[in-house]
């Protein structure tokens, strides 16, 4: 049975426990693993490899033995929340199994749109840290996350998930042309919303515009969230009737790892 831990891979010697390390991230991804079931872990995977081309690390042959023993190493049992890592420096490639944390079905988010702080927004990474601290702060005053603001104040994200809402029968979402990580969770539910013919739009908007209206987070770990409260501004939570199938279709997403 499998242990929490890290473990650090090189190739031909596979992943070994190695003591519990910090430091400077060139790139990370993650996602539930839930009795041996994932959703979209071709996505992440894809995600995570191409971040470590951007940044210069291992060649994709490399890459791919590593990912190989990811997908063994992994749990068949159990809610599980595990991390890959490139590490600055060594360019050493890591896996994290973590337990998963408690999984939530709604979340109250802190309405002071804190400036985004990340230095590589479009990689998942090098700014796990300083997002860590702004969702510490969003704890701090009562919520469960922030919600990062470009420099016009529009809503980017929040420091673990992307943000969508609903304008009437329009599902919205930031303009691509601000920094945003590439959501696999975003990519699943804009592609199911094309389908079925729902209009989608990319609009700027401040958090005082996403007053009264059906908000959702989303993201691999809880999937997807509505906001059920705004906490430090005077805005209130629209109702999310849309929230429950929606959250529903996500979690049927979820296939046996490979090799299964």
């Amino acid at each position: 049975m499998s242990a929490p831990g890290l473990l650090s891979w090189s190739p031909g010697g596979g992943l070994t426990p190695v003591p519990a390390a910090e430091g400077p991230l060139l790139a990370a991804d993650s996602w539930l693993v839930r009795d041996g079931r994932v959703r979209a872990y071709d996505r992440h995977r894809e995600r995570f490899l191409g971040a470590c081309g951007e940044c210069g690390g291992p060649g994709p042959r490399r890459l791919m033995e590593f990912w190989q023993d990811v997908t063994a190493a992994l749990p068949r049992t159990g809610t599980w929340f595990p991390r890959v890592e490139l590490t600055a420096g060594s360019l050493e490639l890591r896996l994290r199994l973590r337990h998963a944390p408690p999984l939530g079905t709604e979340i109250r988010l802190w309405a002071v749109g804190r400036p985004d702080p990340r230095t590589a927004p479009r990689r998942k990474g090098p700014d796990l840290d300083v997002l860590a601290e702004v969702r510490a702060r969003a704890t701090g005053a009562g919520a469960q996350e922030a919600v990062l603001v470009g420099p016009s104040g529009a809503v980017l994200e929040s420091p673990t998930a992307g943000v969508l809402w609903w304008e009437d029968d329009t599902l919205c979402l930031p303009p691509s042309r601000l920094p945003l990580l590439a959501s696999v969770t975003t990519a699943l539910i804009l592609e199911r919303a094309v389908r079925e013919g729902i209009r989608v739009d990319r609009r700027e908007r401040t958090v005082a515009e996403l007053d009264g209206r059906e908000v959702w987070t989303v993201n691999a770990l809880h999937g997807l969230r509505p906001v059920t409260g705004w906490v430090g501004a005077d805005i209130g939570a629209g109702p999310a009737p849309r929230a429950a199938e929606w959250r529903e279709w996500l979690e049927g997403l979820a296939e046996p790892l490979p090799g299964e």
